[in-house]
């Protein structure tokens, strides 16, 4: 499980010490921390970056607008962003809303706000609305990526680490090479939002990834994962068989 990759934009240190410091209580990692429009660039695609908090005004000028206008030009490099100001002006106001951001943060900012901003932008980001159900731990999923939510903050998990996920009444299991996490969510609409070249459903109760089999066993109702772990497999999905080229 990796920690969240945040960029701050910020060109007054004392903000930005103040963000690093409630970031890192939380768990977050900061990617970087840029003063300006040109640092700011180089960083995003430099480093890496889950998030990014962009103060609007840098030395003076809307600068932070400027960037998220320019990584929006993107699509495939977008990232979500978060708008930090103590401008009331509403002309900069109503500009950096076409920028469309997923949070607006006014300083002097506080804690719970910024944790806040961080996990609506993931879940709006991904456009997987009521997903952290729980205030203790649920998750988001994107196209390489479980983000967890463990108390406070979020945590990734490796979408290619996942073994196989295993339902136990409202909650999946996910299964890793590292670590096992539960999360809220059933594992029908879990299935829907992973990869079906990928990720296979072998019994009621289990999705496996395809590329962590290692036998399968039909006449046993069987699968042999990576990790010396065991699968039910049903008659109803072993059509399974169909989508692994290679029994190891």
């Amino acid at each position: 499980m990796d920690n969240v990759n945040i960029l701050i934009i910020e060109d007054t240190p004392q903000e930005s010490d103040r963000l690093v410091k409630v970031l890192e209580d939380n768990n977050y990692t900061v990617s970087g921390i840029a003063p300006s429009f040109k640092e700011a660039l180089a960083l995003f695609y430099k480093v890496k970056v889950d998030i990014v908090i962009i103060d609007i005004f840098l030395n003076g000028v809307p600068d932070g607008i400027t960037f998220a206008e320019t990584i929006n030009t993107v699509p495939e490099a977008s990232k979500p962003f978060v708008f930090l100001t103590s401008s009331t002006d509403r002309k900069i106001f109503e500009r950096a809303k076409l920028t469309q951001p997923f949070s607006f943060l006014m300083k002097p900012f506080n804690e719970l706000e910024v944790l806040y901003a961080i996990e609506m932008a993931v879940e709006k980001f991904y456009e997987q609305e009521d997903v952290f159900i729980t205030e203790e731990e649920d998750t988001v999923i994107s196209s390489d990526y479980l983000f967890i939510k463990k108390g406070k903050s979020l945590k990734k998990v490796q979408i290619k680490e996942i073994i196989y996920i295993e339902v136990e009444e409202k909650y999946c299991n996910i299964i890793t090479e590292k670590e096992k996490f539960v999360i809220l969510i059933s594992l029908t609409k879990l299935l829907t939002l992973l990869d079906n070249a990928i990720f296979a459903r072998t019994h009621r109760n289990f999705i496996v990834n395809i590329e962590k089999i290692i036998e399968i066993v039909p006449a046993d109702n069987l699968i042999l994962v990576s990790g010396n772990h065991k699968v039910t497999l049903s008659d109803r999905y072993k059509d399974i068989i169909k989508k692994v080229r290679t029994l190891k």
